[in-house]
């Protein structure tokens, strides 16, 4: 599609009319959602996922990628597709090292990305701002975030009309020119302390100590129950002897070449259950420790790739959930994981593989002043900008949205209503746990 197509949209989908939202007659119960996504999930780990939902409206928001989904199929759509990440919500940005070492921030959250509309993550980004700003005590400028996201976002997308496939492919957003744009020299001090803290990690030197520990005359991954635990001996016993070997030679079988080379380095040494997130929690994960010669460790980090909350309204992408969400990623991060792949289980089950731990970065939205998080909103409008821009969808979105702020008010005015939508579902959530609907586990402080 061209600008001139994205412009003519403007008369079928008034920008205007992205301001919309108020629950469809026939909106489901998100409580219902909640249970029927819990289904394909590690029934033992149910009550965590509810508890770490309930701690807030935002982190219930976190959790709540499906009921959004089924919200947004009520809402204009302009028809422009675009790699979406499915769960665009601030904490699933960040930063992390390339493979060519240079730190970089983009999207890191992929469990969701499907071929879909544009429209949904910039809904779903500012929503996360506004729910956050109320959370963090910044409630006076809740929208003041979302505007910034939406114009970064509007403002970076026309920044790609004059770049060619391959100068926008190759753009990335560099975390030292972040440091150095930043006009808040405190803030700017304390990320860069992060950011040298974390390049100085190393994983022989700070990961494999703080991950594992001896058991019995060998390495072994250390238990913190709940979050990462070995199964119950037998359990244990058939997954590695039967089960892992059989997936990690599928995973083998999805990297190229070189890469395989690179991975037969490295010697099986352990495994075990590990709950990430919050909308993951159930979904089953494994943490798996490799290692080369002299010491040298690789943590992989296997997980469960269901259905995306995005299929049910935009169709399926690939085959295998795995490989949808390995290829979604490489589509529209800068720069990917070295190790990342797919595999499945003797059951059928699909899952994809990256390395668990390698110079990854997150922001304590929690403690932003109202300024900061505005920086951080523009931010993160600009990289998914540059996410949407690499399959060529600039033109349209650009001629669509043009050089003025209408558009940026409407999603402003949505993120707000939807904002209250959150809090009266969290609202749901804590009822239906005070009723013993859903069973509830409440991790310590």
């Amino acid at each position: 599609m061209t600008i001139e197509s994205g412009r003519a949209l403007r008369s079928q989908i008034g920008r205007s009319s992205h301001a919309e939202w108020q629950p469809a007659p026939d909106r489901r119960d998100p409580i219902a959602i909640l249970e029927e996504s819990g289904q394909t999930r590690m029934q033992d780990l149910l009550p965590l996922r509810y508890g770490r939902m309930a701690r807030s409206p935002f982190a219930f928001f976190r959790g709540a990628a499906q009921i959004m989904a089924s919200d947004l199929q009520h809402t204009p759509d302009t028809g422009i597709r675009v790699q979406a990440c499915g769960d665009c919500h601030l904490c699933n940005f960040g930063g992390f090292a390339t493979p060519e070492r240079r730190l970089v921030f983009d999207l890191n959250d992929f469990d969701e990305t499907l071929p879909a509309a544009w429209e949904w993550d910039i809904k779903r980004l500012t929503a996360s701002f506004v729910v956050a700003a109320r959370a963090n005590g910044s409630g006076r400028q809740q929208s003041e975030a979302a505007l910034a996201a939406v114009a970064a976002y509007r403002q970076n997308i026309r920044n790609f009309l004059n770049l060619s496939p391959l100068e926008c492919w190759y753009e990335s957003v560099d975390v030292q020119s972040i440091l150095e744009d930043m006009q808040d020299s405190e803030w700017r001090k304390q990320v860069r302390k992060e950011v040298q803290k974390n390049l100085k990690r190393t994983l022989a030197d700070h990961y494999l100590p703080k991950l594992t520990d001896q058991h019995e005359g060998r390495l072994r991954i250390r238990d913190n129950p709940p979050v990462v635990y070995h199964l119950p001996e037998h359990l244990d016993a058939e997954i590695l002897a039967e089960r892992l070997p059989v997936m990690l030679e599928g995973y083998r079988s999805s990297l190229s070449e070189e890469r395989r080379d690179l991975l037969n380095r490295y010697r099986f040494v352990d495994c075990a259950v590990k709950v990430v997130g919050v909308g993951s929690v159930g979904t089953r994960c494994l943490i798996v420790l490799l290692m080369a010669e002299d010491r040298h460790p690789l943590f992989l980090q296997i997980k469960q790739a269901n259905q995306s909350v995005l299929e049910p309204y935009f169709g399926p992408d690939k085959a295998h959930q795995g490989e949808r969400v390995v290829v979604g990623q490489r589509r529209t991060q800068a720069a990917s994981d070295l190790f990342l792949g797919w595999t499945q289980d003797a059951l059928g089950r699909q899952y994809y593989v990256r390395q668990l731990r390698d110079v990854k970065m997150s922001a304590d939205v929690s403690l932003m002043t109202a300024r900061r998080l505005k920086r951080y909103a523009e931010l993160c409008g600009r990289v998914l900008a540059r996410a949407h821009a690499r399959l060529g969808a600039a033109p349209a979105i650009a001629g669509y949205l043009g050089r003025g702020d209408r558009f940026d008010k409407a999603i402003a005015q949505f993120a707000l209503r939807y904002a209250d939508q959150t809090e009266s579902d969290h609202a749901a959530l804590l009822q239906a746990i005070q009723d013993q609907r859903l069973p509830v586990f409440w991790e310590e402080d």
